[in-house]
């Protein structure tokens, strides 16, 4: 699929309310649960886009619109949730995230980005040239993961329950 801002904006709508459909109300078995080191729990994916919301998309996507490629985007902490999501509850984190993604939506929607818009291009720190377009779709694909990792890892908590059927559960292989 092509991107296009609508198409775009249609799932990135939607990420905070189908987090908080997801999560809120749920059991710390539920959403504290991680697969490992270095791994997410649900808590820390929502901490996690919050940082996000804050200090990537919109910031990069500023960046690249203001100086293209003559200024490299900052090096981005993927780990830095932790800090940040110290002392708060999964709903605050949840309410938190809805309010940055409402602000970012409604910056975004304000740009009404053209072709040429798209094809600009920034300096990722570690992938070099990519243009708005890549950037934009990242977004996308970043929401869609980390709601794909949400239920993977609360689906991993049954696995041992669930006697023969694992085998039939993709899910539980990643």
């Amino acid at each position: 699929m092509k991107y296009t801002t609508a198409q775009a904006i249609q799932i990135l709508e939607r990420t905070p309310a189908v987090c908080t459909a997801l999560l809120a109300g749920l059991s710390d078995d539920w959403v504290m649960q991680n697969e490992g080191p270095e791994t997410f729990s649900p808590y820390d994916v929502i901490g996690h886009l919050i940082y996000g919301e804050q200090t990537d998309w919109v910031p990069r996507a500023k960046r690249i619109l203001e100086f293209g490629n003559s200024k490299t985007f900052d090096k981005w902490d993927r780990f830095a949730q932790y800090e940040l999501s110290k002392g708060k509850s999964l709903q605050q984190l949840l309410a938190e995230f809805a309010e940055e993604r409402k602000k970012n939506m409604i910056w975004f929607k304000s740009l009404q980005l053209t072709e040429t818009d798209l094809d600009k291009k920034g300096m990722h720190p570690v992938l070099g040239e990519v243009t708005l377009r890549n950037l934009l779709s990242t977004w996308v694909v970043h929401d869609l993961t980390h709601i794909a990792q949400i239920t993977r890892v609360m689906a991993k908590q049954y696995r041992s329950e669930m006697g023969p059927w694992p085998e039939f559960f993709r899910i539980l292989n990643f």
